[in-house]
């Protein structure tokens, strides 16, 4: 199991020296440039200040720029990281949805994958923007200017079986979160009918997955005010989620969101007719907002949390592993950053080599 930090702001860039330090194999820098400091310039500075850990965007979203500059972005990392730099890149549910745009279609997302996938391997494609389309590559590689030696892994966001497909298709991972991803297993299967469409074979595809990580103290449950401190935030991402989806279309929530949905829909058409629903992306993996925290039962909890004293975390990482899961990552709330890397270190990392 490989296990990896995730970082969204200018003066983070410590926690990752910290997390390289005790163990961690990888870092995220999330995309979303309104509630956090731009990927590509927090990309370069971890970069500079790290020399073992693999770093890349989790993840990048196209759609915030021309696909030729994502993949301009990534080599220009893979210059300074080279042989440790991947691309992550997904369709922007946060950060698109804070812009009060709708996230990239699923035929848009494989589009911008077209390009950047062969642009990266160093081959002339057709680009189309603006209603003109040509053919480009790039040029004056001899300036070094980008990374083309080194092999860029590209690593698709998929929550849903037609982009776990995608990442089959077009990717070497596939980056998901548990629940809203589904098992595990049905999301490799969901790859896998990617990969065959392709012709790629599936020997080395990695997976990896977005947690949430509650290591209870003794005598602690998951009715603690820390509990819902830590993992509030986080969870309730998933919830503004499903919550956009059935504005947006009218979708039903999954299962693990009805105990609480017709109230939480009162909720918001209460809340949201007197402001944007844009603001309630603010608290994205910052805060729980405290008007929010009633929903945030310990069924919830439960059902979206890796949770339990480090014995029992071992075991249910253990038993993900063996699903095919080859990593997790999970985002610490910002006070407590420092600490919950160290602890996670101490206590699970250091049982799993």
């Amino acid at each position: 199991m490989k296990f990896g930090i995730t970082v969204s702001q200018i003066d983070e860039v410590d926690l990752v020296v910290q997390a390289e330090r005790v163990g961690y194999d990888f870092c995220w820098v999330w995309d979303s440039p309104m509630i956090r400091s731009n990927l590509w310039a927090l990309l370069a500075l971890v970069a500079d200040r790290t020399s073992r850990i693999s770093i890349g965007p989790g993840v990048a979203v196209p759609a915030l720029s021309m696909a030729p500059v994502t993949a301009n972005a990534i080599a220009t990392i893979n210059a300074i990281a080279p042989g440790r730099t991947f691309l992550g890149v997904g369709t922007g549910n946060t950060a698109l949805r804070a812009m009060g745009q709708m996230p990239m279609t699923i035929a848009a997302l494989e589009a911008q994958l077209k390009v950047i996938r062969g642009l990266l391997a160093g081959e002339t494609v057709a680009y189309a923007a603006n209603g003109i389309s040509e053919d480009i590559g790039f040029q004056s590689l001899e300036l070094g200017y980008i990374n083309l030696d080194d092999p860029i892994p590209i690593h698709v966001s998929g929550f849903g079986p037609r982009a776990q497909a995608l990442a089959g298709e077009y990717g070497e991972a596939l980056i998901t979160g548990i629940p809203r991803g589904g098992a595990i297993p049905d999301a490799l299967a969901n790859v896998k009918i990617g990969a065959d469409r392709s012709g790629r074979p599936m020997d080395a595809f990695e997976s990896y997955a977005l947690v949430n990580l509650v290591l209870l103290r003794r005598g602690e449950t998951l009715q603690s005010d820390r509990v819902l401190e830590e993992v509030g935030s986080s969870i309730m991402v998933n919830i503004h989620s499903v919550y956009d989806r059935y504005r947006e279309t009218g979708e039903q929530p999954p299962a693990y969101a009805a105990a609480i949905w017709d109230e939480y829909v009162a909720f918001r058409e209460d809340r949201d007719a007197n402001r944007s629903f844009t603001e309630a992306h603010h608290s994205h993996y910052g805060h729980l907002d405290e008007a929010e925290a009633k929903f945030v039962t310990p069924d919830i909890i439960r059902t979206f949390c890796i949770a339990g004293q480090p014995d029992e975390i071992v075991e249910q990482l253990t038993k993900l592993e063996s699903q095919g899961l080859t990593g997790i990552n999970f985002i610490a709330p910002v006070n407590r950053q420092y600490e919950m890397c160290d602890e996670f270190a101490d206590a699970i990392i250091t049982r799993m080599r």
